[in-house]
């Protein structure tokens, strides 16, 4: 139990911009749908499934893109050590 409340505690502002994503992916989703059916039961149907299986989706895209920036920021601050070449002149 730890664990997940460290999780949601760990992710509280990734899941609020989720949350709001969400939010406005349903709105614009009924929209098309509605305009696109003609029919509210659909639009509302259409609205809720497709932007459920987005937010999800988006989450682990965000989570992703964050650890590669967290790898990239490492590597800028820990670069590998270059390999110079000694001449060995006498």
């Amino acid at each position: 139990m730890a664990h997940i409340q460290s999780f949601v505690a760990n992710n509280r502002r990734m899941f609020k911009k989720t949350f709001s994503y969400y939010i406005m992916h349903i709105s614009v989703a009924m929209l098309v749908g509605y305009f696109v059916t003609g029919s509210l039961a659909m639009a509302i149907a259409l609205s809720l499934l497709e932007p459920t299986v987005q937010a999800f989706a988006f989450f682990f895209h965000e989570k992703i893109w964050e650890r590669n920036q967290q790898k990239s920021d490492q590597q800028k601050n820990n670069p590998l050590p270059t390999m110079t070449t000694q001449s060995t002149e006498a």
